[in-house]
C-alpha cells in the first residue's frame, strides 16, 4: 500500500507473508538447483519415446496425466501426506514406498533421490536428514515448516511433473513452449490430487499405470540410454 509522507515523498509499505521463509525452503528443496539429480531420471519416459508411444505434446500430456492420476504421482502424494502427520512411522512408510516400486529402476529412482535429498539437507546443517524414499524424506523434512499438507503435496507433485516435462522437452523432443503448455495444463489436476491426498491414508494407495511400469522395466535393457530410468 502506498501513501504520501508529510514532506511529499511517496512511501511504500508491504504486508509480509508469515510463512514465506518456510515456503521458500520447500521451493528450494524441490527446485532443479537442489542436488537430488532429478534431471537424470525419466521415469520410463525414455523407453516410451524410443517405442514411439510418446512422440508429441498431446501424447506426452496423456502420459503425464496418467502417471499423476494413477501411478507414482498419486502414491507419492499419499506417502508424503502420511509422512507429514504427527506420529508418522517413517520406517514403515519407507518400506511401503520401496515395495510400491514396480521395477529395479523405479526403486533406484526413489531411493537415490531420497538419499541425495537427505545428504544435501545434512550438509546444510539439518540434523533430521535421513536417507529414505523421496516422498518420505521430503515429508520428514517438511513437517518442521508448518505449511499445510495441501501446499507441500502440490509443490512436490509440481516438481515431479516439471522434471518429467524437462525430460520430454529434451528427448521427445518438444519445444519449450509446448512443454510449458503441457505442464500448465496439469495445474488443476495437481491441485485436485493434493487436496485428495492431504486426507488420504495408506489404504488409499493404488496404482494402475501398468504401461508406464512396463516401460520402466524395459528401460533396464535399452542399449543406448540418456537417463538412468
Amino acid at each position: 500500500m502506498a501513501w504520501a509522507a508529510p514532506w511529499g515523498i511517496a512511501m511504500i509499505t508491504t504486508t509480509t507473508m508469515p510463512d514465506a521463509p518456510a515456503l521458500l525452503s520447500l521451493v528450494q528443496w524441490l527446485s532443479p538447483a537442489f542436488p537430488t539429480g532429478a534431471f537424470a531420471y525419466s521415469h520410463g519416459l525414455e523407453q516410451a519415446v524410443v517405442l514411439g508411444d510418446v512422440a508429441s505434446a498431446e501424447a506426452f500430456a496423456s502420459w503425464l496425466a496418467a502417471i499423476l492420476d494413477h501411478g507414482t504421482g498419486w502414491n507419492d502424494a499419499v506417502l508424503l501426506a502420511c509422512a507429514l502427520r504427527a506420529g508418522a512411522d517413517f520406517a514403515a512408510l519407507d518400506q511401503t514406498a520401496r515395495a510400491l516400486s514396480g521395477s529395479t529402476e523405479r526403486l533406484l529412482e526413489t531411493t537415490e533421490q531420497g538419499a541425495a535429498f537427505a545428504l544435501a539437507r545434512g550438509q546444510m546443517g539439518q540434523a533430521d536428514a535421513v536417507a529414505e524414499a523421496l516422498p518420505v524424506a521430503v515429508g520428514r523434512a517438511a513437517r518442521g515448516l508448518d505449511l499445510s499438507a495441501h501446499t507441500v503435496i502440490a509443490l512436490y507433485l509440481h516438481a515431479f511433473a516439471s522434471n518429467l516435462t524437462s525430460a520430454a522437452v529434451r528427448f521427445v523432443p518438444l519445444g519449450q513452449a509446448a512443454g510449458q503448455r503441457v505442464l500448465a495444463a496439469q495445474h488443476g489436476r495437481i491441485a485436485a490430487l493434493a487436496e485428495r491426498a492431504a486426507g488420504a491414508k495408506l489404504d488409499d494407495l493404488a496404482s494402475g499405470a501398468f504401461r508406464a511400469e512396463l516401460f520402466a522395466m524395459a528401460h533396464e535393457t535399452l542399449d543406448v540410454r540418456i537417463f538412468k530410468t
